[in-house]
């Protein structure tokens, strides 16, 4: 099976049928990316089919009210409108659901929500944090936008468990007990990227890496988007943050300077003549005027630009966190094509001895074959003298003599299988190898065949380990093969699966982040586009609102009498005062 280039993620489909556990649905479902699954399901439900009705469905949060479970703390529920239902959740329930799309889709970008109140605002304002009214209507906005994101997502709107969210009268808890969200792995990492429900034995194996493991190959392109991405959180969280936080501060500051000078101008008209009075009331309703533009260009700034600025601040860590799961699924992939390939080497390796031992082997049987026997040495020649039958009564093995080496055993072979301890044959030219003078008189040739037939013994036992030793360790490392580096079934699937799964898993995460982070940057764009003109428009109607107002008091300022020191015009004879 050829396994793919980490650069093109290329994959054989050769002998992808002889995996187990990926059927040819699941492998459909893998390679056909993140285009398939904008139509994967039908309408499941009544939200469903609204969902699909409109064009870009509107969901709304009408309302915050303080609720209460019996005698329990009291809690604020946001009234949920789409369509012509109405349902009622509070924000542990949007965490909770947005926990679980994270879950079920590994692969995608999940808008964010809002953010708990921190300890700060508990110790400041204590038990009135939940009930701050700017709280609420922040909260209102950024959740109502977060259920409009995952509205007009190609693939979360269709997602059942969002349908029951906006369900009226479906039990959360219920839903969060029961499938498909029982069904999610404890770890994301040991489930199939396309689906972690579709449970798979390959995926036991794989490893679970640490998120700042190098890669020896990684993909530039998602080099590019970990840089960009943090280039990008970085200017939204560090000056452009600060900023537009110490600009709204000041505007905040001016309504309220503006509303303290609004009521000194309206308290100083009461002690003025009339003609004055007047004239000083309209300029400190302009002033007034000019405090309601102030507190509403503030409320729009902090709808159209800070807000924005947040939420995108949190959507880079969500994408830094979705990158990091795409590098890790590319370290697995790295770690068992590596693993099974060392195993690989080693059972070439065995197998390489195992054939030399046979090779050994063979060429030995063939050089101790039986011979004919000379004729010099067969009993019609008379002058050589045969031993007795009694000669060799009790000896019919043949000894070494005391201090020549033993055989070599098995155990010797555990280091190498070709390296063969084998007896020197000057041991046998020697007198005492027969146990002195006492020996059978042979001939030079017998003793020659009887000394080859002890070497072939001696041979062939330490061939015969050997080859034993190379079998085993080539059937452990073949054994080694099937299984993974963590516990499994004996009946589970080999490591070539799980460098199968690795490899499937990986070329998904790349498609389909890849697409959605397209999809993301096109709604950056758009978004970019909203906040811009929101800025503008916020500045515009305050330019304009103040503008009326103090054309307004200027109506009034005009009607005042002129100085005396300035003479109406048409008096030339009465100089005018420096």
């Amino acid at each position: 099976m050829d396994y793919p280039d980490v650069g093109n993620l290329r994959v054989s489909s050769d002998d992808e049928q002889d995996h187990t556990g990926f059927t040819p649905a699941n492998q459909d479902t893998r390679t056909s990316g993140y285009d398939s699954q904008q139509g994967q399901s039908e309408d499941c439900c009544g939200r469903a089919q609204w969902l699909r009705s409109e064009g870009e469905p509107e969901i709304i949060i009408t309302d915050a009210q303080k609720s209460s479970e019996g005698a329990g703390s009291v809690y604020i529920a946001y009234v949920i409108r789409s369509g012509n239902v109405e349902t009622r959740r509070r924000y542990s329930e949007f965490e909770s659901l947005r926990n679980s799309l994270s879950k079920l889709y590994p692969t995608l970008i999940i808008p964010p929500i809002p953010s708990k109140q921190t300890i700060g605002d508990y110790a400041i304002k204590q038990s009135k944090a939940k009930e701050d009214a700017n709280l609420i209507a922040r909260r209102r906005r950024m959740l109502q936008l977060f259920l409009n994101r995952v509205a007009r997502h190609p693939i979360l709107s269709n997602d059942h468990v969002f349908h029951r969210f906006l369900e009226r009268d479906v039990s959360w808890s219920e839903v969060l007990n029961s499938p498909p969200i029982t069904l999610l792995p404890k770890n994301i990492l040991k489930a199939p990227a396309h689906n972690p429900l579709e449970s798979s034995p390959a995926h036991e194996f794989l490893p679970i890496p640490s998120p700042s493991h190098p890669l020896r190959r990684p993909d530039q392109r998602f080099l590019d988007s970990e840089s960009f991405t943090q280039k990008f959180e970085g200017h939204l969280t560090g000056p452009l943050e600060k900023v537009t936080r110490r600009t709204s501060k000041r505007w905040a500051e001016y309504a309220h300077d503006t509303a303290e000078l609004g009521a000194a101008l309206n308290a100083l008209s009461l002690s003025l003549p009339p003609h004055e009075s007047d004239a000083v009331e309209r300029t400190g309703q302009a002033v007034d005027a000019a405090y309601v533009d102030a507190t509403k260009l503030v409320q729009s700034i902090e709808a159209g630009w800070t807000e924005p600025l947040r939420e995108y601040a949190m959507f880079a860590g969500i994408i830094r966190r979705l990158l990091a799961y795409r590098h890790q699924k590319h370290v697995q992939y790295e770690m068992t094509t590596e693993s099974l390939d060392s195993k690989r080497e080693t059972l070439e390796e065995y197998e390489r001895s195992e054939a030399e031992a046979q090779r050994l082997q063979s060429a030995l049987s063939a050089a101790t074959a039986p011979r004919r026997p000379s004729p010099s040495l067969t009993p019609n020649n008379p002058n050589i003298a045969l031993p007795s039958p009694s000669t060799n009564t009790g000896n019919e093995r043949l000894s070494p003599r005391p201090g020549a080496s033993p055989a070599p055993s098995a155990d010797s072979l555990t280091q190498s299988p070709t390296q063969l301890s084998i007896p020197d044959p000057d041991d046998f030219n020697s007198q005492g190898a027969w146990g002195g003078d006492d020996g059978p008189s042979w001939g030079q040739g017998a003793r020659s065949q009887a000394w080859a037939n002890r070497i072939s013994s001696g041979l062939s036992s330490t061939i015969e380990a050997a080859t034993n030793v190379a079998a085993n360790a080539a059937s452990s490392v073949a054994g080694a093969s099937s299984e993974a580096t963590l516990p499994a079934p004996s009946s589970g699937p080999s490591l070539e699966n799980a460098v199968f799964a690795a490899t499937q898993d990986l070329k998904y995460a790349s498609s389909t982040i890849q697409a959605d982070l397209d999809r993301f940057q096109r709604q950056k764009v758009a978004d970019i586009r909203d906040m811009c003109i929101a800025m503008a428009v916020a500045h515009r109607d305050w330019a304009k609102n103040n503008l009326e107002a103090w054309e307004e008091a200027k109506k009034e300022v005009v009607k005042i009498e002129p100085h005396p020191n300035h003479p109406p015009a048409g008096k030339a004879d009465v100089p005018k005062s420096p």
